[in-house]
């Protein structure tokens, strides 16, 4: 069938990069406008009818639009593990065995290192447990979701922002008995068709909005703490500091929100009110995860691992001149850098277990960053991979990021897990993807919420110091918070106005 778009690479230059490669996994897309089009639109068309799905978009520096935007749904295969799942134990065992099958191929026109396919989800927070077995303790789960989830996808539409075009890509597969030239036309064929179908979805008429129930103002958040105990955490943890068993903690408070709203109208609106280097949906048949992270926790490109730790926090001023003088005061705080520093080097500690040790540099230290209700201190390391270690490796290193835990990072954790009394779930894990490149891209799980049976779960932490003020440090979880509950109250008030105007006068 002729197709108005051009399949890339051909079935020529395909079939020439198999043999020259010798892979068994190789990607064709093609290269479609999308002046008609939104990020927003065409998940709700992809999505439609599947059960799994995801979005993921950013904007750098939490003020520029990042280049892509990555869609993808109904996945080949969906992996989970957690006390309650068949699987059980270290999530990135049978995700790295799924994953070592492929040979990838890569092909001009699609950037290394992009989620053109292979896991999209997240690791938990309380995977830590299997990777430093010395933290392993049984807590209440009160949540109750997998301890990770990875949806598995062959066909993705990535946004290209930059030149105003869609890339729908899908993946061919090839066994080493079925490589003759007959099966790799069928396999290119079947590929067209997949793409065909994706983009007609795309280009449908009708846009299949989210279902929104009617929507009851005036509910209130509840802290699983509130104020009291979460300044009785953070006193308890400064016990241990001064005993010398750790030198910082990041304990953290839940925060449950009762709504109706629909988990996506929820992200639409925190997409414009919170913009981030990492923003997803997440819908996992069941519970949905709606997040705009600020903080990378580990990328791999190439061999090269990175991490950003961001610790260090400001509200954002009112006025140009308030900001510009909270950010001098921020970078001024001898508490606020001195805790930055200690993170950086707990940051290149972890990157030192898996990299050259002489490559573990900072590229950028301790600039401020402003999102929608706070700033930060920003900082960039990166390594370079040593031999035998892989992507796989660096996760289980870096995870969970010491702005999330503390230091030293195993003591932290035990500490922390004491005083919450609770686990944490996605909150501090890692979201993201892992491509069939080798290549991962995952985010930290902060300004994050999850959305489960008529609830909003968000969780907010401090870094607490030998000098921190408890009082302060709660002020700070709830500035933290209030990103995510204010996208909440916005969006309610939105809906509920829009459905009072839509009923019959």
């Amino acid at each position: 069938m002729l197709s108005l778009y051009e399949t890339k690479p051909s079935f020529e230059h395909v079939c020439e990069l198999l043999q020259k490669t010798g892979g068994n996994y190789i990607p064709v897309y093609q290269d479609v406008p999308s002046d008609l089009l939104t990020p927003v639109t065409a998940y709700l068309k992809l999505a439609h009818g599947s059960k799994h799905s995801f979005l993921l978009e950013s904007a750098i520096g939490g003020e520029t639009i990042g280049r892509y935007s990555f869609i993808g749904a109904n996945p080949y295969k969906v992996m989970k593990t957690g006390a309650k799942e068949a699987t059980k134990g270290d999530p990135l065992v049978p995700l790295e065995a799924e994953l070592n099958s492929v040979r990838y191929v890569q092909v001009p026109g699609l950037p290394r290192g992009s989620a053109t396919g292979g896991a999209f989800g997240y690791i938990s927070y309380d995977c830590v447990q299997h990777f430093e077995p010395r933290t392993a303790c049984d807590l209440p789960d009160p949540i109750g979701v997998p301890e990770s989830i990875f949806l598995m996808c062959d066909t993705v539409v990535a946004f290209d922002h930059l030149y105003k075009q869609l890339k729908v890509i899908t993946h061919i597969r090839v066994s080493d008995d079925n490589a003759t030239n007959d099966t790799l036309s069928a396999l290119y064929e079947q590929a067209e068709g997949v793409i065909r179908s994706t983009i007609e979805m795309l280009f449908a008429d009708n846009i299949p909005f989210p279902n929104q129930k009617p929507i009851e103002l005036g509910n209130e958040f509840k802290s699983n703490t509130g104020q009291e105990g979460y300044e009785n955490m953070v006193r308890e943890l400064q016990k241990h500091i001064v005993k010398g068993d750790i030198i910082q903690a990041v304990p953290a408070q839940r925060i449950t929100r009762p709504t109706s709203l629909h988990p996506f109208n929820a992200y639409r609106y925190l997409r414009t009110l919170n913009p981030a280097p990492y923003m997803f949906y997440f819908d996992f048949d069941g519970f949905q995860v709606v997040g705009a992270s600020p903080e990378m926790l580990a990328r791999v490109s190439g061999g090269q691992v990175f991490n950003h730790p961001i610790a260090g926090t400001r509200k954002r001023g009112k006025t140009p001149e308030e900001d510009d003088e909270l950010a001098a005061e921020l970078l001024a705080d001898e508490k606020e850098r001195a805790e930055h520093v200690m993170l950086v080097d707990l940051g290149r500690n972890d990157l030192n277990r898996v990299c050259e040790p002489e490559s573990v540099t900072a590229d950028k230290l301790m600039v401020v960053e402003r999102f929608s209700h706070v700033m930060h201190i920003v900082s960039n390391l990166s390594g370079e991979l040593r031999a035998g270690k892989t992507g796989f490796d660096a996760l289980r290193s870096i995870l969970p990021a010491g702005t999330l835990s503390g230091a030293p990072k195993v003591r932290a954790v035990q500490l922390i897990y004491g005083v919450e009394k609770e686990r944490r779930g996605i909150y501090g894990g890692a979201l993201g993807h892992f491509s069939y490149s080798g290549d991962l891209d995952t985010c930290i799980g902060i300004r994050t919420m999850v959305f489960k049976d008529g609830n909003a779960y968000l969780q907010a932490g401090a870094g607490v110091v030998h000098d921190s003020n408890p009082t302060s440090e709660w002020h700070e979880t709830m500035n933290k918070a209030m990103s995510n509950l204010t996208t909440i109250e916005q969006a309610e008030r939105y809906y509920h106005t829009l459905q009072q105007q839509q009923q019959p006068h």
